[in-house]
């Protein structure tokens, strides 16, 4: 089937630079299960090779697990290539968030890890690819990003795009093609119609696996693709936690999360009990 056809028969609903597809799709392969595995020496020296990493990051190489996961593509195919690289600790999380993701349908466009793109973030994100670690300071910044512990995901950058606020009030959308197309979370237009609530959906399922951070909710820069697992400090005390205690950690908290959402869920109509969650989370967060 063409491609164009074959989004067209898919009535997708964007949501969040997520997609959500009918139950009409394909079931193959939607029970098998992501799996994990600390990176390899061949890894690692690919990832150094390709400026990916250095000996300067903030975890070492032998910190890092490669996520391997199943995921819906834009033409309803379930493909088999997906690959986020994260902190050890967060790994197990991710690949029950990814299972999830595909268990609803969500699309996504790609996920390659960053070393296909030579580390570089802007190539990845115009190219619509969904990524993790990747061992860079922050956008426009000198302290090393989130990503470069693998503490965080960006998600479909092209229909969840970073705008960044200049002092002088400019903004600058990245990628430059979702200033057209992804800049309004609301409005319906051709392949991207709204539904009220489905973004709140996806920021909660986020938090269910530990991302308790979305760029999102921030003032400037927003950052909609992003989700990370806590704030800087925290970030750094999984660091130094080996994977047993990191985990554990983060299945604290996302307790802690679950317990204050589950009575109020139901009647949360502007994302209040969420965003009040969230607060009780991280200023629990050492």
């Amino acid at each position: 089937m063409h491609l164009s056809m074959a989004k067209k028969a898919l009535s997708t609903l964007v949501l969040l630079n997520v997609i959500y597809a009918p139950s009409a799709l394909s079931e193959t392969g939607v029970h098998s299960k992501a799996s994990f595995k600390v990176l390899s020496r061949a890894d690692c020296k690919t990832l150094e090779s390709r400026g990916v990493i250095t000996a300067n990051n903030p975890v070492p190489c032998h910190r890092l697990s490669k996520v391997r996961f199943r995921y819906v593509s834009d033409t309803g195919v379930i493909k088999s290539d997906g690959e986020l690289v994260v902190l050890d600790s967060i790994a197990p999380h991710v690949a029950s968030l990814t299972d999830e993701l595909l268990e609803r349908k969500f699309y996504i466009a790609k996920a390659a890890p960053v070393e296909a793109y030579g580390g570089d973030d802007q190539a990845s994100m115009a190219d619509n690819n969904t990524s993790a670690f990747n061992g860079r300071a922050i956008t426009g910044g000198s302290k090393w990003s989130m990503h470069a512990y693998g503490a965080a995901i960006d998600i479909n950058p092209v229909q969840n795009p970073f705008i960044d606020i200049a002092e002088d009030g400019l903004a600058k959308v990245s990628p430059s093609r979702s200033a057209y197309y992804s800049v309004n979370r609301s409005q319906e237009r051709p392949g991207k119609p709204a539904r009220e609530g489905m973004a709140e959906e996806v920021v909660d399922l986020f938090a269910r696996h530990g991302f308790f951070v979305w760029g999102g909710d921030w003032n400037y820069p927003i950052d909609y693709q992003h989700f990370q697992i806590g704030p800087r400090s925290f970030v750094d005390t999984l660091a130094a936690r080996n994977f047993a205690e990191g985990q554990g950690l983060i299945d604290e908290y996302i307790s802690m999360y679950k317990a204050c959402r589950e009575p109020n869920k139901s009647a949360d109509k502007h994302n209040a009990s969420r965003q009040v969650c969230i607060s009780n989370v991280l200023e629990a967060m050492p």
